[in-house]
């Protein structure tokens, strides 16, 4: 009879145990909600702030994912750096090759057609490539910048690895998958297709909008009529549904301050978004990847919106020239003064959630080249000589980081001027450190 009972104990509790280690390994809802609070309807998501590098949400923002259209940024920046080089201008002529050609015919996919017994200018193949997502115009644009789409290809990856896009692969220019390009793909196999994460995509439209931030004046035109080399105009209605300046039918997805920046589209893909907004000089870049339809990207992208404005506003926690509160002074040696104060290099603001104070904190590192061996600075020390960097350190709830690990450094300088003091001072110094050690010498002795 024992031995059953005991058996049936064991039994017992087996099934505890295993029911235990079941939930142990289950995901708390409470856990899943906090890391997504906005329950995104994406695969992948990530939004930052523009100022300060900040990433206010992500979602899946690693995972790599075919981008489609929004592959044309790269496209976008790579043409602007030539314009900026003066290797092109806005005049340039462009031909048109047999590749760029084909693809441009086929209306299944955005473009605008385009014929081989006529040029165009830069201009026009970059305004059809930004507003209208046209793949023959984005095609002719990387053959005339990198000599043949191969060798552009290989601009873009090497660009890509300068920007830290970590996970990007390029294959071609346009976004189009090598199934669509058939025997045109430069690179890859039959299916294969462009590969980047969200962080990925966030990092390339910072650069765009920061580099050239004139890019935006072409991505925040609502439509356009192409007429080079056509017989009647084609009207390019821009996919970025959120710009003002549609009809009624559209008008739905507008969001005051959106000026960019590039949608997308395969099957593959899905629906994708790269969006911009700037409200009074405060400016958001989202990325959304992989939602179901047109409607849901522009939805996603203004809860993004939505959450940045409402729960976090922008604030300037340092100010250039100020000096930093509560830091110790460093010591000068041979100077009229015998420590500089420290002071910000540069203003610094952040997003900082609403209803939380005093949630950033700056950790000081001075650079060691800058002293001697005693950790002193050598006088004469100029006013606004960089001497080291403070970190940006946030003690707020729900930080994700920043966008690049120098995004929360600032530089840290000298505060005022401390002049070398004269020579005779600097002897008398020394001639009192003289005694001052053989005084100590002697002492010890004794």
């Amino acid at each position: 009879m024992n031995f059953w009972r005991k058996l049936r104990g064991c039994a017992v509790m087996s099934i505890i145990f295993i029911l235990a280690l079941t939930a142990a390994f289950q995901p708390s809802a409470s856990k899943a909600e906090a890391a997504d609070p906005l329950g995104l309807k994406a695969k992948s998501a990530i939004l930052i702030d523009f100022n300060s590098g900040q990433i206010v949400y992500e979602k899946n923002a690693d995972q790599v994912y075919p981008p489609a259209s929004m592959t044309k940024m790269m496209t976008e920046y790579l043409v602007m750096q030539a314009l900026h080089s003066g290797k092109l201008n806005w005049n340039t002529k462009v031909s048109i090759s047999d590749y760029a050609y084909t693809i441009s015919q086929n209306r299944s996919f955005s473009n605008v057609p385009l014929r081989k017994d006529y040029q165009y200018t830069v201009k026009d193949l970059y305004e059809a490539m930004a507003i209208y997502s046209a793949n023959g115009a984005t095609i002719a644009l990387a053959e005339k910048v990198g000599g043949s789409e191969k060798n552009f290809v290989d601009l873009m990856n090497q660009t890509a690895k300068k920007m830290g896009m970590t996970n990007a692969h390029y294959i071609n220019s346009s976004g189009l998958e090598n199934v669509d390009l058939g025997k045109y793909a430069p690179y890859g196999g039959k299916n294969s297709s462009n590969d980047l994460s969200a962080r990925d995509l966030v990092k390339l439209a910072y650069h765009v909008i920061k580099d050239f931030p004139e890019a935006l004046n072409i991505s925040k035109i609502p439509l356009k009529n192409f007429t080079a080399g056509v017989d009647k105009p084609v009207q390019m209605v821009n996919w970025n549904y959120m710009l003002p300046g549609f009809g009624a039918n559209m008008n739905k997805f507008r969001y005051d301050g959106v000026d960019g920046l590039k949608t997308g589209h395969t099957d593959r893909a899905g629906y994708c978004f790269t969006g911009t907004v700037n409200r009074n000089g405060h400016r958001l870049i989202s990325v959304v990847m992989g939602t179901n339809s047109d409607s849901e990207r522009f939805d996603q992208t203004k809860a993004l919106f939505d959450y940045g404005y409402q729960q976090f506003s922008e604030q300037t926690i340092a100010r250039k020239n100020q000096v930093i509160k509560g830091q110790k002074a460093v010591a000068v040696h041979n100077g009229k003064k015998g420590t500089v104060k420290l002071a910000y290099g540069k203003s610094v603001s952040a997003a900082t959630r609403n209803g939380e104070k005093n949630n950033y904190a700056f950790k000081v590192t001075l650079d060691r080249s800058m002293l001697n061996k005693n950790g002193q600075l050598e006088a004469p020390v100029k006013k606004g000589e960089k001497i080291g960097y403070a970190t940006l350190v946030s003690r707020g709830a729900g930080s994700y980081g920043y966008l690049y690990s120098d995004s929360n450094k600032i530089p840290v300088v000298a505060a005022e001027q401390v002049d070398k003091s004269s020579w005779i001072v600097r002897l008398f110094k020394g001639i009192g450190s003289l005694f001052s050690g053989l005084f100590s010498w002697i002492t010890g002795l004794f």
